[in-house]
């Protein structure tokens, strides 16, 4: 049997021959794929739903001219001001969620005929320079002649470009307020040159990083045929490094319906037209630690468990047997209870009389 299961590795060509399964066409004889000690790099990830992909603001300027939006942080510094009322704090003022500018001190403060009512400057929707000329004229009305400078310290919390974003079923991510952006079908480095050309709207050169959380789209499969009782197929995860041996270990082993008998199934086409068939030494690569057949899983794969031969048949023959029984039983159950019901009664049937 070893010697069947290995015949393909040393030959060239194309072989046409019948794996372990009833008919799933021919295989291609392979001369050097990928295994447990020569594993292969994987190509480059191409995304594709439902993957999960992170993404840092590594540069987000704003386009000039800035306008301001509440959470916004302006820096002020002035000169000129009486001593006993300076500005509070650091000179760091946060634009508040009603778009209001708060400079404490007073110079909140504003005369409306003979009384002084609370107003501090509206600011959201303004660029920086009127801003700073706004500050300065409300300064004005203490100070006799302040100087101010003003700078943008930081600009509120970038909605929807920072974290996690899941790719959708259409194959685009949300950036929330920035829109979506098609990622389906590209790689890192194309999904990153998408995203930043779809912030170069709003903000001046942006650049961000691009990575993959959640490798949800590609996957290679361990299916068990179930002697009968139905085949169980479980998806896991590719990170390009499993083989055989490790997807059988994925689905803790072989079951006692399952045999020795078991090969990969890859997607496509071999050069002569068949199916891509790599047979499965299991004793090999358990026993003997023979890595020759314990071949690198690449996405898509088909890791094929076949089923146990004895088991399936035994399994059949309950199937047919089954529903004779189940017929046999009810009747010999109905015969008994109407034979019980009739002569219940009658003394000479309990005593054995006629």
């Amino acid at each position: 049997m070893c010697l069947a299961l290995l015949l393909p590795l040393g030959s060239t060509g194309c072989q046409y021959k019948k794996p372990f399964s009833a008919d799933p066409g021919p295989a291609i004889a392979y001369r050097l794929p990928p295994r447990e000690l020569r594993k292969t790099s994987l190509p480059p990830y191409i995304i594709e739903p439902p993957d999960v992909l992170t993404i840092d603001a590594v540069s987000l300027v704003p386009v000039s001219p800035y306008l301001l939006r509440p959470l916004d942080v302006v820096q002020v510094s002035a000169t000129g001001l009486p001593e006993e009322l300076p500005l509070p704090g650091d000179g760091r003022f946060q634009v508040g969620m009603d778009g209001t500018l708060v400079l404490g001190g007073g110079y909140d403060m504003v005369t409306q005929g003979d009384a002084r009512v609370y107003s501090p400057l509206h600011v959201a929707g303004m660029p920086l320079p009127a801003v700073r000329d706004a500050v300065q004229k409300r300064l004005e009305q203490i100070a006799r002649k302040p100087d101010v400078w003003m700078t943008l310290a930081q600009i509120a919390p970038q909605q929807g470009v920072a974290g996690e974003h899941l790719v959708a079923p259409d194959g685009t991510i949300n950036l929330g307020a920035y829109g979506q952006v098609r990622v389906v079908g590209l790689t890192l480095s194309e999904a990153k040159a998408a995203v930043e050309s779809q912030l170069s709207t709003r903000f001046e050169r942006p650049e961000v990083a691009i990575d993959v959380y959640g490798y949800n789209s590609k996957v290679y499969y361990v299916v068990t045929q179930g002697a009968g009782l139905g085949d169980q197929i479980v998806p896991f995860p590719v990170t390009g490094n499993e083989t055989a041996l490790d997807a059988i270990s994925q689905v803790q082993g072989l079951t006692g319906s399952s045999s020795t008998r078991m090969w990969i199934a890859r997607p496509g086409k071999n050069s002569c037209g068949g199916d891509q068939i790599l047979p499965v030494d299991w004793l090999s690569i358990t026993q003997r630690g023979d890595t020759t057949t314990n071949y690198q899983l690449l996405p898509g794969d088909r890791m094929f468990i076949a089923e146990d031969k004895l088991v399936a048949f035994d399994t059949g023959i309950a199937k047919l047997i089954s529903p004779v029984e189940r017929v046999l039983g009810v009747t010999l159950l109905g015969t008994q209870t109407a034979k019980q019901i009739r002569f219940f009664n009658n003394p000479n049937a309990r005593s054995g009389g006629f």
